[in-house]
């Protein structure tokens, strides 16, 4: 069995309301990349990346001409090999890692549909039935926030991301995480996150005005060293994301101290290959996982939740359904939530079936 066939689709996202995050970062709607990868026996493999342009160093319009670069080394090749294939691309194109994401998944994608298995058991195993799922919420006014938050714990949610820092007022941030946690009451996780747009004493004095709530700050700055430091005085546990975007920054994180979660995201990290060696890095370091994509549709979503079924107990802290964020959806037999929760898909491989009429036009064909 040979890859035949490579084709990239390019597909609008729209977000179902528009998220605010700090130094004025939006996300509406992005360009999110579909690949499809055909063998010479007929299986197809998916895979899918949508970086956001202010998130991590990684363009969207990069993607098709880092495709057709990287093409070369994987048609012809066994879809049984994904060590080897990926291992060859971090030869020939060095970094581009939401670029090899898409290939990675749509490579696992083949392997499971090829020894017919659901990805969560070629990852090491389903660990869990389900998985929970925080909610984001976009940073607007307070009371809004609350309600949003307050909305979601009805459907069952029991993890709250608050976006923080769009007006880069530190008491604002401190009301924003007030009222949440006084909407969903003691218990549920809440946790304030600033995506790198804080200084370190903004996020300081917002840690110090919360200090006595149940609270964990995501991300404040741009640095390691200064995520520690507001860690350090604040005395708030932080999850670490942007930050963390390979096995040495995991270790470095770790030896900062502020390493009590971090998100371990498909595009940040180069794919499902490159996440097992997070995720047994992580879990050897005591860090409990968010498990997810920077966004993205069903493809990804899909492949967050075989990664997290598979991570070991007392491990995973969440996961995320990002497809439920954004329109359209790509593949209508996609997990959905329920009670808060969501399951991976039980096929082969990713387990889902992509709508082809949902993408348009191909804009890279390459046999």
């Amino acid at each position: 069995m040979k890859i035949r066939d490579l084709t990239l689709w390019s597909v609008p996202l729209t977000s179902h309301e528009t998220y605010y995050m700090a130094e004025g970062k939006t996300c509406a709607t992005v360009t999110s990349h579909v690949l499809r990868l055909e063998t010479d026996i007929g299986l197809t493999g998916w895979g899918e990346a949508c970086p956001i342009p202010h998130y991590l160093p990684a363009f969207a319009g990069g993607i098709p001409s880092a495709v057709a670069e990287m093409a070369p080394n994987i048609l012809g090749k066994s879809p049984l090999g994904v060590d080897a294939i990926m291992g060859r691309l971090d030869v020939v194109l060095l970094g581009h890692e939401a670029a090899k994401s898409l290939i990675d998944i749509a490579l696992w994608d083949l392997f499971g549909k090829a020894v017919d298995q659901p990805l969560y058991t070629l990852l090491g195993g389903r660990t869990r039935a389900d998985m929970p799922l925080y909610h984001s919420i976009t940073c607007i006014e307070a009371d809004e926030m609350a309600r949003i938050a307050r909305d979601a714990y009805a459907t069952g949610i029991r993890q709250f991301q608050v976006k923080l820092g769009a007006d880069a007022c530190w008491q604002t941030d401190a009301e924003r995480l007030i009222k949440v946690r006084e909407a969903v009451g003691p218990g549920p996780l809440v946790y304030g996150d600033w995506n790198c747009g804080a200084t370190k004493l903004h996020a300081t004095r917002t840690g110090r005005a919360v200090a006595t709530l149940d609270i964990m700050l995501e991300q404040p700055c741009k640095t390691l060293e200064d995520c520690a430091a507001v860690r350090q005085v604040t005395g708030l546990p932080m999850k670490i994301d942007e930050g963390a975007h390979d096995l040495a920054t995991l270790l470095r994180a770790r030896q900062l101290g502020c390493l009590d979660a971090v998100a371990l995201k498909l595009s940040k990290f180069g794919g499902l290959s490159a996440m097992q060696r997070a995720r047994d890095l992580t879990v050897h370091l005591g860090a409990e996982i968010c498990a997810e994509c920077t966004w993205g549709s069903d493809i990804v979503t899909a492949a967050s939740l075989h990664f997290a079924a598979s991570t070991p107990p007392g491990s995973l802290l969440n996961t995320c359904d990002l497809s439920s964020y954004v329109a359209p959806r790509i593949a209508p037999d996609g997990p959905t939530r329920a009670n808060g929760r969501i399951a991976p898909p039980d096929g082969p491989g990713l387990g889902i079936t992509p709508d082809v009429s949902v993408l348009g036009a191909p804009i890279l064909e390459i046999s």
